[in-house]
């Protein structure tokens, strides 16, 4: 497969960086493409010639941080998602609090908030974030099925269950950690999200 000339690739990946920023920013609905060229130091003939409007450049921005994710690399990421101990597992919920505090608490989640401006119409955006969050899981799911096949974890532990309430207890979070602008609610959350999901282990590390 042929190599993009690096001007290009470059000056698309800009746009997707300013995009991605803005969007956590201020939201998806409140940014505009010329904000994304003026944030990227491009123009909007290079913006029309990478995305067709701005629903392909919200697409590639989460696409983004799909890859980031599933990589554990990337130009948008900022966590960590590869849980191989219980350790791994803390400083996943400890790197969005970290994150948060960059912003001032000003801001949650990079694609949560994208997620809670979704309206019905918005139909592809659902689909990329459910990847996402998807892929979050999997990974996720991944080490408590790891830890109970090992019977490190109690027999009634649902990997999926514990997954989704990792995913959902840390979105919460980080969203009232936004709104009251303190981080003290979130890190009394994580923490006592760890103490409840430790009470499944069987032994200690």
């Amino acid at each position: 497969m042929a190599q993009r000339p690096p001007e290009r690739t470059n000056t698309k990946l800009r746009m997707i960086r300013a995009a991605a920023d803005l969007f956590h920013k201020q939201g998806v609905h409140l940014t505009t493409p010329e904000e994304v060229v003026k944030a990227a130091g491009t123009t909007m003939n290079q913006f029309y010639h990478h995305f067709a409007n701005k629903r392909g450049l919200v697409h590639e921005v989460l696409q983004t941080y799909y890859d980031a994710i599933k990589d554990a690399d990337g130009p948008v990421n900022s966590v960590n998602y590869e849980i191989s101990t219980w350790r791994d597992l803390e400083k996943w919920f400890l790197a969005h609090i970290k994150l948060q505090k960059r912003f001032q608490m000003k801001r949650g989640c990079p694609f949560g908030t994208v997620g809670n401006e979704l309206i019905e119409q918005e139909g592809a955006v659902r689909e990329d974030l459910g990847r996402i969050f998807e892929l979050v899981k999997t990974k996720l799911v991944a080490f408590f099925a790891t830890e109970k096949k090992e019977k490190r974890l109690a027999e009634n532990a649902s990997a999926g269950l514990l997954a989704d309430f990792c995913i959902a207890t840390i979105q919460g979070a980080m969203l009232v950690g936004k709104v009251r602008k303190d981080s003290q609610p979130v890190e009394a959350t994580v923490r006592e999200t760890l103490a409840h999901l430790k009470g499944y282990r069987r032994v200690d590390d």
